[in-house]
């Protein structure tokens, strides 16, 4: 078994390091492990075969749905108006466009769940009135690619739905309804530190909206923030699947930006292109990562890590922080969709053992996770924020680095008290 083991994670990070795509390089090393253990025909029909079955799941037919009415979002306007509503409510203080950054993010992100998304739109937005106004590029850079991440905790999320593939079946509705808190408490703190940023910047403050202006932006963002109330609402109070909402999702976004007239023959042809990729390079890595799940299974690799785990302490919380220590480090140099589908269920048993809340443990893993879509080298996000601001790396990793502690703070809150993620779930059993 020793040696099926190094060489599932030995040609893993060989195939990483020399520049192999992820999903190839979990399915590569998957073969070479099988190949060790049975004859090749098998090994070759085994892996295929439950890339296959790992994609057999209709619940997993809410990312593509889901992935596609954020594309929607994009390109037919409702981001603007989300946008500008958030310039409206707060951007008269000091300092007011970063607010609006990380209030915007935490809308947009929250209804098209998707952190690159997010990133993309409200950066490509408020990048060019940032600059204009002497903000900071790098920090408004900083600032954009942390936020975009509160929108996969945030629901709808579509790695909670992955997470709840993994979990063996989570409850989908608990998780979204856990979400919603520690998203919240990770946007305040991003900018608690933008505040202090301000301050120190000494950034005058803007001009005052009028009640006009609030309720106009209002009214034109209202359409768009109900559909939080359709999706979530109607999940929870069991109306309708998570899988049938994301359909739902994609009707109410088609038929909201044709009335804003914003999404023509052209922009839609454009919005199917980008959804079919995102959605292909997304389902290649679940059936990778599931493949390599049930590797691990018959190698019995998560009992072997309770194992050592459980020798290590039998107090939850010290296993929690060590959990939380390999999951940074994890998501640093790997995606956190084939993250959450492998190690899942290497952790949640041991996290089940100790009386930890299979629903607590999802949103602590997913938290942890989107730190490292803004840590390189893998970084999705810092990569598109950084992109779409025309900056470098280099200099945008100085005012990420205060970012990254108030992420890491609100992250260690969220471990050790249980309620912020539990409190609404419990309300509405």
């Amino acid at each position: 078994m020793i040696s099926e083991i190094l060489i599932l994670v030995i040609s893993f990070v060989v195939l990483l390091s020399i520049g192999v795509p992820v999903a190839w390089s979990i399915g590569l090393s998957c073969l070479f492990t099988m190949l060790a253990s049975i004859d090749t025909l098998a090994a070759f029909t085994t892996v295929s075969q439950r890339m296959a079955t790992g994609l057999d799941s209709f619940s997993l037919l809410a990312i593509p749905f889901f992935i596609l009415a954020g594309q929607i979002m994009n390109q037919g306007g409702i981001a603007n108006r989300l946008i500008n509503f958030a310039k409206a409510l707060i951007g008269s203080l000091p300092g007011g466009l970063v607010y609006v950054n990380v209030i915007a993010a935490m809308l947009f992100g929250a209804i098209s769940g998707s952190a690159v998304a997010a990133a993309s739109a409200i950066g490509g937005i408020l990048g060019p009135p940032m600059e204009k106004e002497n903000y900071s590029k790098e920090f408004g850079a900083a600032i954009n690619v942390t936020s975009s991440t509160t929108g996969l905790v945030i629901p709808p999320s579509n790695v909670l739905i992955v997470y709840s593939l993994a979990s063996g079946g989570v409850s989908i509705a608990s998780l979204f309804l856990a979400g919603y808190l520690p998203g919240i408490l990770m946007g305040l703190a991003l900018m608690l530190v933008a505040a202090v940023w301000i301050k120190k910047k000494k950034y005058p403050a803007g001009n005052a909206t009028s009640l006009g202006l609030l309720a106009s932006t209002f009214l034109k963002a209202l359409p768009s923030l109900l559909l939080l109330v359709v999706v979530i609402g109607g999940i929870v109070s069991g109306i309708f699947t998570a899988t049938e909402a994301s359909g739902i999702a994609v009707l109410y976004c088609l038929v909201l930006s044709f009335v804003y007239r914003e999404l023509n023959r052209e922009k839609l042809y454009k919005v199917f292109l980008n959804s079919v990729g995102t959605t292909a390079i997304v389902m290649l890595l679940i059936a990778t990562s599931m493949s390599m799940s049930w590797v691990m299974s018959y190698e019995n690799i998560p009992q072997s890590v309770s194992d050592a785990l459980l020798a290590l302490s039998d107090n939850k919380y010290v296993i929690l922080l060590i959990i939380n220590l390999l999951l940074l480090f994890v998501g640093t140099f790997m995606d956190m969709t084939p993250a959450v589908l492998i190690f899942t269920p290497i952790f949640l048993p041991v996290m089940q053992n100790l009386g930890v809340d299979p629903v607590h443990f999802g949103i602590i893993m997913v938290m942890n996770l989107c730190v490292g879509l803004c840590t390189p080298p893998v970084g999705s996000v810092l990569f598109i924020g950084v992109g779409v601001a025309k900056t470098t790396i280099q200099k945008v990793i100085k005012p990420l680095i205060p970012l990254y502690v108030v992420m890491a703070i609100v992250l260690l809150l969220v471990t050790f008290i249980p309620a912020i993620s539990l409190w609404l779930p419990e309300i509405f059993e």
